[in-house]
């Protein structure tokens, strides 16, 4: 029995010494991956301590040497370039000959957050996503790029992702499980940029933004040590776990900036969000080190909890994050709710509001508009009172004369349905017989609600309040 003990120790010595014998390259690095172009990007992995490597790339004219340092990772910069032309990465040592190709520079997006970011062309089961089918037949696309992580959840931060899909053009078969918005917000970028475009999607479903935070981030907020450490499904519960097994692993690969579609799950502590999700965004962008990268961000929509929610909390946070949130944007979805599932069925127009962020403010195409008009002020006329509006230059629409949704009160805050309309385009007029002396109004102040209140180019207004009482 010792000496079967002793063997198994030896073996293990041994295959601990050789784990770096040959080059290994973290998962998200590969053939037909998308690199970010015109800009520096990472390559890493592993190797054996004072291993040599030589890397040949097709559109450096010089090679490239390295030696692997005492903990065994190697790193290195590269500038890529415009070309639009397929390049290739050879990776060269004593024991290794690692030939990467096809490899494209474009624009590279990580799309995040819980079940709607996740949800597939495919739809879930019973749960359809509208002009999916189309868009699978449509599909095949060389210049768009898709990787998938696999659901994962780990207590201490991994250096490579474990379960996923491997790099691939956009076809029918990878597009189908992939997130649509990813995919429709990719598809006409690639098309209106004429660039290759590479969409990473990490994603998982029924998820808090506590796991999705590094240990570093959430610590001031949290004593993780205190937390129940639950590990079934696959920690899905446990704060950072989902950063340590689907988001650190990444941080090295260069993006161009991010896609978030996450909060229903945390509908219930609206001020804990508060705090947390601008210290999230910080902290991804620190992990990155890539500066304030783009981060586009989708307010959860209305829909009939069937518990005691107040969703309308959440997304007042979600808006005020837009202060808070450097170089932000927000995809209001106040319209495209639905009442009868938590997932809407309308992710096209999800992608398009996240895109005319991008484009407008990523890309330099100021013409596009993408902000969603905002209550900015009121005065009180008449027994009415008149509300202002940001983001709403060309002014404010509805297909409703007489608006829905409005509620007016008075100083004893009690909250009576209010009569809204449009006054020259520019101001809404809110009123109630019941409320001679007006001093608040709320727009959409429930779980549920499908807003009818636009700007000029159909972007719709979130739900808000005049008031800030309890």
């Amino acid at each position: 029995m010792k000496k079967t003990y002793l063997l198994l120790v030896i073996l293990m010595i041994i295959s601990n010494q050789n784990s770096f014998a040959k080059i290994k390259l973290p998962s998200i690095i590969g053939s037909n991956m998308v690199l970010q172009r015109n800009t520096t990007i990472k390559l890493w992995g592993w190797a054996n301590p004072g291993e040599k490597i030589i890397i040949t790339t097709s559109w450096i004219y010089k090679k490239v040497k390295v030696t692997t340092p005492d903990n065994g990772r190697w790193e290195i910069s590269l500038n890529t370039n415009l070309s639009k032309e397929a390049q290739t990465i050879q990776l060269k040592s004593k024991d290794s000959n690692i030939q990467l190709e096809n490899i494209l520079f474009g624009e590279v997006w990580l799309c995040s957050g819980q079940s709607n970011m996740r949800m597939p062309l495919k739809g879930y089961t019973g749960q359809p996503t509208f002009d999916g089918n189309l868009e699978m037949a449509t599909s095949n696309n060389p210049n768009l790029r898709l990787f998938s992580i696999t659901e994962n959840g780990f207590p201490t931060p991994l250096d490579t992702v474990s379960n996923y899909k491997k790099w691939d053009n956009a076809n029918s078969g990878s597009v189908k499980d992939f997130s649509a918005i990813a995919y429709f917000y990719g598809k006409r970028l690639q098309e209106i940029l004429d660039v290759p475009v590479g969409l990473i999607m990490t994603s998982w479903g029924g998820t808090r933004i506590q796991p999705w935070m590094s240990k570093e981030a959430i610590t001031p907020y949290l004593d993780v040590n205190k937390v129940k450490k639950d590990t079934t499904q696959k920690y899905k519960r446990i704060p950072s776990a989902i950063y340590n097994a689907m988001i650190n692993p990444i941080t090295s690969y260069t993006i161009k900036g991010a896609l978030w579609y996450q909060g229903e799950t945390n509908r219930d502590e609206p001020k804990v969000y508060q705090q947390l999700f601008p210290e999230m965004v910080k902290d991804w962008r620190k992990q990155w080190n890539i500066g304030d990268f783009p981060f586009y961000y989708v307010q959860i929509a209305p829909n009939k909890y069937t518990d005691k929610s107040n969703s309308q909390h959440l997304r007042e946070v979600q808006l005020k994050a837009l202060d808070l949130i450097p170089n932000s944007g927000m995809a209001v979805l106040s319209d495209i709710g639905s009442d009868a599932t938590i997932h809407p069925p309308r992710k096209k127009e999800v992608a398009e509001r996240l895109l005319f962020n991008a484009l407008n403010k990523t890309y330099g195409m100021k013409d596009v508009d993408c902000a969603s008009p905002v209550y900015k002020s009121m005065i009180e006329k008449d027994c009415a009172l008149l509300l202002s509006f940001d983001n709403a230059e060309t002014g404010l629409f509805s297909p409703e004369t007489e608006l829905s949704n409005f509620e007016i009160a008075g100083e004893d805050k009690v909250f009576y349905p209010a009569k809204a309309e449009i006054i020259a385009h520019k101001q809404l007029k809110v009123s109630s017989v019941e409320v001679k002396v007006p001093v608040a109004v709320r727009y959409g102040w429930s779980n549920w609600f499908v807003g009818k209140l636009y700007d000029n180019n159909m972007l719709p207004a979130s739900s808000f309040r005049t008031d800030n009482w309890e």
